[in-house]
């Protein structure tokens, strides 16, 4: 339940529970009283059917002394009083009559003979008037009986204190019980995600896990671990950027040693005048050739670093794929005939794609510097682009067939295949990490490591997927994952 709608029903409880009990116990009281009362009622009417037999004599109705009513003393009790009084009003005798007590007033007649004949019901008393005639229907006077409530006073008071008490016993549970839920609902899940919430921001971790409710609580618990998770994600990305850019840099510090040393080596060496033309040109060349090895390092760092930002945002535009792969193939017979490799290359694409030229032409060219630098001479590359709707070539090695067809569903794909050494199982998985390289070609000069990794960047920066198969002693295969935007 929702903290809004359960403190709302919890109001309501609060505020209409006291409310029912105070009217539940009222009516337990009322009942009682009403039990009570008719029983008092038939006690007093019994009790004045027992006194009327002695009060109806008229001789009681003269001035007279009080000692002819001291029989009348021995039909009363402290709870019960008679009062006699003359038919002019006159006060004649009370059983509740004190010494000193003035004797012979005079009534107000129209108060002594208001409500005769009527039993009449006060807080603490019940009374009745009674008119006493003579032989001759006479009036000589009336008696008035009246009877305290005494049972009654008593009881009300003890049932008065027991629904105080009652009430107090309720009020103080019902408010234990509201305490305890809001404590369990509230307090409680709140300082459970706060000692959570401090040690996460102290970097530790509570065994207790957080107990989850349906209510708002719970929702911010959610968030928290989400918010967790996120954080754990950031600092490990952090940490794992951390560790790249330090074995970038002391791999980059290696790797720029070897041409260093070389340029070094070759550049004092040109300074002995004894060189014969040939050896200068050759010392040229191999200046050269590390010059521009460190200048494509430098550049291949320069892209990746750019790529990584994230402030870097591709450039894509929509092309036709079949006109797009063709200028994008071009090109890579003259390096291959250097070498004496053979390349053959297959298109079949009949869609468009979003893409951004530059990128994949810059991808390209490191995927096949790197296969035309580790193709064997007289050995064959195959470049291709195929359509998911299309078979593969059939020049793709067998073992992988099913994989491939697998990996490239609901899009194109991109194949660059080469014969050769192959590369090894257990380096594969490390293929794509930046400045990675087999222990063959460290410190050879033969790449900057990089290639891969900026194939992989922008690959996943338009929403697809690079992968790598190889055999040994057989060929490598590379192939890139394209979605495609419509046929044509």
């Amino acid at each position: 339940m929702k903290i809004k709608n359960w403190l709302i029903l919890s109001y309501l409880i609060v505020m209409i529970l006291p409310i029912a009990a105070i009217y539940f116990i009222y009516i337990s009281l009322s009942d009682y009283d009403e039990q009570m009362d008719l029983k008092e009622y038939f006690d007093f009417q019994e009790l004045v059917f027992d006194l009327e037999s002695h009060l109806h004599h008229v001789s009681l109705y003269d001035i007279q002394p009080e000692a002819n009513y001291e029989h009348l003393m021995d039909l009363v009790s402290d709870s019960i009083k008679i009062d006699l009084y003359r038919y002019d009003g006159i006060s004649l005798f009370s059983t509740m009559d004190t010494p000193g007590t003035m004797k012979f007033f005079r009534m107000n007649q129209d108060v002594l003979y208001k409500d005769l004949n009527e039993y009449q019901k006060k807080p603490r008393t019940y009374s009745v008037k009674r008119l006493v005639f003579d032989q001759e229907d006479r009036l000589v006077g009336l008696y008035e009986i009246t009877k305290g409530r005494n049972a009654w006073v008593e009881t009300s008071n003890q049932h008065t204190y027991f629904m105080m008490l009652l009430f107090v016993v309720f009020f103080l549970g019902l408010y234990s019980i509201v305490i305890l839920v809001i404590n369990r609902k509230l307090n409680q899940p709140l300082e459970q995600l706060q000692l959570h919430m401090s040690a996460f921001a102290k970097g530790k971790e509570l065994n207790q896990r957080l107990v989850k409710s349906k209510d708002e609580i719970g929702v911010l618990m959610s968030h928290f671990e989400e918010m967790k998770v996120q954080i754990k994600e950031t600092r490990d990305a952090l940490v794992k950027q951390q560790q790249e850019k330090e074995y970038m840099v002391a791999s980059l510090s290696h790797d720029l040693k070897t041409p260093l040393t070389v340029i070094r080596t070759y550049t004092e060496a040109l300074e002995n005048h004894h060189l014969t033309d040939e050896e200068r040109k050759e010392y040229q060349a191999i200046l050269y050739k590390k010059l521009e090895h460190m200048k494509q390092m430098i550049e291949d760092l320069s892209i990746f670093t750019a790529l990584q930002s994230s402030e870097n945002r591709l450039a894509t535009v929509q092309v036709n794929g079949e006109e797009f792969f063709e200028m994008l193939f071009s090109g890579y017979e003259e390096p291959c005939s250097r070498k004496n490799i053979h390349l053959i290359t297959k298109l079949d694409t009949r869609n468009y794609y979003e893409l951004d030229p530059k990128q994949m032409i810059r991808m390209v060219d490191n995927l096949m510097d790197n296969s035309i630098r580790y193709t064997p001479v007289h050995q064959r590359i195959w470049l291709a682009a195929i359509s998911s709707k299309r078979e593969l070539p059939d020049w793709v090695f067998s073992e992988l067939q099913n994989e491939v067809n697998t990996w490239r569903k609901d899009g194109t794909i991109m194949l660059i295949q080469n014969e050769g050494k192959g590369i090894e199982q257990s380096q594969i998985k490390n293929v794509f990490q930046p400045f990675y390289q087999d222990d063959a070609s460290r410190g050879k000069g033969a790449t900057s490591g990089l290639g891969l990794s900026i194939a992989k960047i922008i690959m996943e920066k338009h929403d697809g997927k690079i992968n790598l198969w190889s055999i040994e002693n057989k060929g490598t295969l590379i192939a890139c994952w394209i979605k495609e935007r419509g046929s044509l």
